[in-house]
């Protein structure tokens, strides 16, 4: 049953994230960034590319009403479906590489699975340890590379045979930042000189392949719009059989999605 959901023809990139992707991906990640960037009562926290709110919902509950949260996403519609998860949290639009806030106004700024996409990742990371009090943590996650999500990675070699490299590229968006050295080395051109780079475990877990393969093909940040119908058959039969490995009680899928995780403090 879908009481209470949008119907799938009618929902916004922004509601076929929160829908689809938060339950299977993202919602694991929430408190495990927030733990990271030592969010606790009391504390002023900026959640960057919040999207839909999930991180800064988790950060809400840890610091309580005495603290303060504030969720900022260039992305109008992503910013619409977080309103309706809380009015008390601030969300603002607003862009990483030029935050919208004076100099050393957070407690903690964390970023969860946005990193990947911003335009100019170095100039992000220094906008985000500016608006850090001395003493202040952050926390940013991206996903690993494809290669150590075992499902995901089947599924991109799927893609990569059935329909070119292009396509399979599109998919693999994502994962682009999973290189940790490549992480440090963008933290020390900005300048961030104690970052930590560690990876953590993560589950990606959906009811079906078809549940899997229909989100993607819904995701405008990597298949929307590059699958017609017909293809769109032949990656769903191809799947059945490429992803049976990583089936589990005749129907849903399971698979490890480590994440990358980014740390420092601000002196």
């Amino acid at each position: 049953m879908n009481e209470g959901r949008t119907p799938p023809a009618a929902r916004s990139p922004a509601e076929t994230y929160d829908e689809l992707f938060v339950p299977a991906l993202f919602q694991q990640w929430a408190g495990v960034v927030a733990a990271a960037a030592q969010v606790a009562g009391r504390q002023h926290v900026l959640d960057v590319a919040c999207g839909s709110g999930v991180l800064a919902c988790a950060a809400a509950d840890r610091v309580g009403r005495e603290g303060r949260v504030v969720g900022l996403d260039p992305n109008p519609d992503m910013l619409a479906v977080a309103r309706r998860k809380s009015t008390w949290i601030e969300w603002q639009e607003g862009s990483a590489e030029s935050l919208p806030f004076p100099t050393g106004c957070f407690d903690a700024v964390v970023s969860q699975f946005g990193f990947m996409f911003f335009t100019d990742p170095c100039a992000a990371l220094r906008e985000m340890m500016r608006v850090l009090r001395p003493g202040g943590r952050l926390a940013v996650a991206v996903c690993d590379a494809v290669a150590r999500s075992p499902g995901y990675a089947a599924l991109a070699d799927l893609l990569q045979r059935l329909f070119g490299r292009e396509v399979a590229d599109a998919f693999r968006a994502p994962f682009v930042m999973g290189d940790g050295p490549r992480l440090q080395a963008l933290c020390t051109e900005a300048g961030i000189a104690d970052a930590q780079v560690r990876c953590h475990q993560g589950t990606v877990r959906f009811a079906s392949i078809q549940a899997l393969v229909s989100a993607e093909r819904a995701c405008v940040w990597t298949l929307g719009g590059l699958l017609d119908d017909e293809q769109f058959e032949r990656l769903l039969q191809a799947a059945q059989r490429e992803l049976q490995p990583f089936v589990h009680d005749g129907a849903r899928i399971e698979f490890e999605m480590p994440a990358l995780i980014v740390t420092a403090g601000q002196t």
